[in-house]
Formats: C-alpha cells, sequence, structure tokens
C-alpha cells in the first residue's frame, strides 16, 4: 500500500493530510490491514485478566505490556494515557494509540445500562504528543449501542472522530451492543448494524465481536458486518484465551473468508510470558499483516 492508496476522509484539512496519510501506512504497516495490541483491559477487567491460574506471573505488572510492544512486530499498541504517560519514556520507539475512555465490570448490565464516559479531550492528547514526543498514531474509544445511555457516548464519538482527523490522527471505535435492550450481543445482524453506525461516526476502523449464531458459520455471517461497514475497517476482537492454533485459524478466518482488516488483540497475548507473547504477536502479525497462512504463523509461534 502506497500514499496514494489511502482514502483521506474529507474531516481532514488540508493541512494535516500527510499526517493522517503518515499515521495510516504506519498503524496499518503498508498493509491497510490493522494488528492492534489491546493494553486497554486493566481498567475493563480490573484484575481478572492479569492474575491467576493459567496467567503467567508477569503480566500483574504494567509493564509487562511494554515490554510485549516493545519488542514484538505490532502495528500499534492501544492503552490508557495514564499508563503511556508513565512509562512511554522508557519505551519511545512504541506505536501508540489512546484509549480515551473506560470503566470497569463491577457495575452489571443488569444493575444499570453501561455508560463509559470520555477521560481525555483530543487536544490533550495532541498537546501530549508534541510535549512527550512519543509516536502517538490514534485514538480509540468504546460505544455500548443499546444502552440507555447510547446518544450521549455516539456524541462524544462523533466529536472524538472529527477532531482526531483534524490532528491527522487515525481513529478506532470499539462498538459493543450492551445493555438490557439488548437480548444477544453476538448476534450477526446487531454486530452488523454496530459496524454501520462506526461508518456513519466517520471511523477510519470499528472493532467488533466475532459473531455466533445457532446452525451457521461465523466466518459466513460476519461477512455481513464487513459490508455494512463500508469504508470503515472492521477488525474483530480478540476475545477470552484459547489455544494459539484455534485463536490462528479463527483470525485468518475472518480475515481471509469474512473479509476483516484485522484484530485487536489482548489477553491471547499479554496473559503469556514476555517470550511467548512476543511470538504470539509476530504469528498474529504474520497472519494480519504479511498474508501468512496458518501453518506458517503456528511455526512463528512454535519457534525459539
Amino acid at each position: 500500500m502506497k500514499a496514494d492508496d489511502v482514502v483521506v476522509p474529507l474531516d481532514v484539512p488540508k493541512s494535516a493530510r500527510k499526517r493522517y496519510i503518515d499515521n495510516y501506512l504506519t498503524i496499518t504497516r503498508n498493509s491497510g490491514r490493522l494488528m492492534l495490541f489491546a493494553g486497554d483491559q486493566k481498567v475493563e477487567h480490573l484484575n481478572e485478566d492479569f492474575y491467576g491460574v493459567g496467567i503467567h506471573a508477569d503480566d500483574n505488572n504494567p509493564e509487562h505490556l511494554f515490554r510485549i510492544a516493545g519488542q514484538a512486530k505490532i502495528g500499534v499498541f492501544a492503552a490508557q494515557l495514564g499508563l503511556i504517560a508513565r512509562y512511554g519514556m522508557v519505551y519511545p520507539d512504541v506505536p501508540y494509540l489512546v484509549k480515551l475512555n473506560s470503566k470497569t465490570d463491577l457495575v452489571k448490565t443488569s444493575q444499570s445500562d453501561p455508560f463509559s464516559q470520555q477521560w481525555v479531550s483530543v487536544r490533550q492528547i495532541a498537546d501530549f504528543c508534541s510535549n512527550s514526543g512519543l509516536n502517538i498514531l490514534g485514538v480509540g474509544y468504546t460505544v455500548y449501542l443499546g444502552s440507555e445511555y447510547e446518544a450521549e457516548m455516539l456524541r462524544q464519538a462523533a466529536q472524538i472522530v472529527y477532531n482526531a482527523h483534524q490532528y491527522g490522527l487515525i481513529t478506532v471505535l470499539w462498538m459493543y451492543p450492551r445493555g438490557k435492550a439488548v437480548k444477544d450481543e453476538k448476534d450477526p445482524h446487531l454486530i452488523a448494524g454496530a459496524a454501520g453506525v462506526a461508518a456513519c461516526l466517520g471511523a477510519d476502523f470499528v472493532k467488533v465481536n466475532y459473531p455466533k449464531k445457532e446452525g451457521y458459520e461465523s466466518k459466513e455471517i460476519f461477512k455481513e458486518a464487513v459490508l455494512a461497514a463500508g469504508r470503515t475497517k472492521v477488525v474483530c476482537a480478540g476475545g477470552s484465551s484459547k489455544d494459539a492454533e484455534s485463536f490462528l485459524k479463527e483470525l485468518h478466518d475472518q480475515i481471509y473468508v469474512s473479509g476483516a482488516a484485522g484484530n485487536a488483540t489482548g489477553r491471547n497475548i499479554h496473559q503469556k510470558s514476555v517470550k511467548e507473547a512476543i511470538r504470539m504477536c509476530n504469528a498474529i502479525y504474520a497472519i494480519t499483516v504479511e498474508g501468512a497462512g496458518v501453518e506458517e504463523a503456528l511455526k512463528i509461534y512454535h519457534s525459539k
């Protein structure tokens, strides 16, 4: 992929077009596909995903995430501004995406519909980028469609996308149908609708869950979401940890059967030791960015 291949949205001003193109090519490693290493879960899932049976002891230390991101092949590392500010000086070469909102899972949907308020502004991120000298490529934000608070989250998301584009930053929206009104979060038609909403908001990428429906293959029904997103590219959430072969096979199906444009993976990477996590990143990168098959990716994962 070259600079002329990047479709620049019209809300990117002329003065920011070059930066947008550079950021887009960098974040996708000139492939048009995104390998996003998700490090935002220390808020979302508290310590459940970082300490316990089956989780490497190093994962309890936030720096574990940065050690992986600093040594592995990735497109971008997503985390909250506070973590990046605390560790970025030691890992200045990591490509970063700042997650602008997060919430814990302590308040359940049965108690209250989810609402994840924006923490910091795009302007503050732009200032931080200038002052820190770090490689900030984009911003991310979560919307819970179906929540009684969705109107406010949609308004915030629209403002974030527009403002980010003023600075040439890439935008990724996490779009999750969730709330008392949502009966099935994995319904393929609903996930396709969520992808379409992200397109209406002007997002560059949308992160959604892999759909499930009894009697259907996920890789086939996921095509609806990819088409519904149009020029907004779809990436799939990695989900809970599973064995490497199953994960990589599913990832390959998502991209090369369904037509997705990448992945956003957290637990299937960071719950491992640094060395194993790096190999997993490199295997995911090989499929996502380099067009590798599952067997080739598995060889990378099992290499020493």
